[in-house]
């Protein structure tokens, strides 16, 4: 049975998406079957996968709001066992949209139970907000990944993202673990990102990942080709990072 993960921070700018994208086709390219639910309506997750944006095209907002089955609308990318369930900006009307109803915390755990059996691994790129659509992707999950700027607030913002999640495994999901904490945009030439690393490993220990993701050029520049940074830049620091990620993940088992 397939492995979910959340990635989630409910601060923006952290690496997440970049993150989701990344460790999804590392997964694939350790012959995993991954399936990437892009559960952000911003729908960077999707374009960064190499899906074309289409406005008539199904994706993860038919399924939540009209039940269509999720492997009705899942896509392949360019690597061979990677798909990408798609979302575009109407995701942002589900928050609305499923405001009143009573099982809107729990709508695509049911949906991702029909199809868990068929991956290896699904990853959810949640939103930068604690809204209904992150918290279904921490409902459905068994995981969760947070990915940690190497910054000055970054140890205050996991405490309020633990606190949430307490809050969160008593009411609706009491298996979620935590995967681990990943520190991401990390320049070793500077004392802060320093610092902020050994904060989070003093706090945190073993919950962080050995694996760093560093600041590089080439890492930033992929999306905008609508491309892993594997199939952009295999050879780049970012790509070699991401497939360390990958193995740590894999031997949580």
């Amino acid at each position: 049975m397939g492995r979910v993960i959340a990635v989630a921070n409910q601060k923006g700018g952290v690496g997440k998406t970049t993150t989701a994208i990344n460790l999804a086709a590392a997964l694939a390219q350790e012959k995993r079957k991954v399936l990437l639910i892009d559960a952000d309506p911003q729908g960077n997750a999707t374009s960064g996968s190499g899906i074309q944006r289409s406005n008539d095209r199904k994706n993860l907002y038919h399924a939540l709001i009209t039940g269509e089955p999720v492997r009705d609308l899942v896509l392949p990318t360019e690597i061979p066992t990677m798909w990408v369930l798609p979302s575009d900006k109407n995701l942002a009307g589900v928050e609305i949209e499923l405001s009143e109803a009573e099982n809107r915390a729990t709508i695509l755990r049911g949906l991702v139970s029909e199809i868990k059996d068929y991956f290896h691994f699904i990853i959810v790129d949640c939103p930068p907000s604690l809204g209904i659509l992150t918290v279904n992707g921490l409902t459905a999950a068994d995981s969760i990944l947070v990915p940690v700027q190497c910054e000055y607030f970054a140890l205050e913002g996991v405490t309020e993202l633990f606190e949430t999640l307490t809050r969160l495994k008593r009411e609706l999901n009491p298996s979620l673990a935590i995967e681990g904490l990943l520190l991401t945009m990390y320049d070793e030439r500077t004392n802060l990102s320093t610092a902020v690393a050994k904060d989070l490993r003093d706090f945190y220990g073993t919950q962080v990942f050995k694996t760093v993701i560093p600041r590089n050029v080439r890492l930033a520049e992929a999306p905008s080709f609508g491309k892993p940074i594997l199939q952009y830049d295999p050879r780049s620091r970012g790509a070699d990072a991401y497939i360390q990620l990958a193995k740590e993940v894999i031997s949580h088992g």
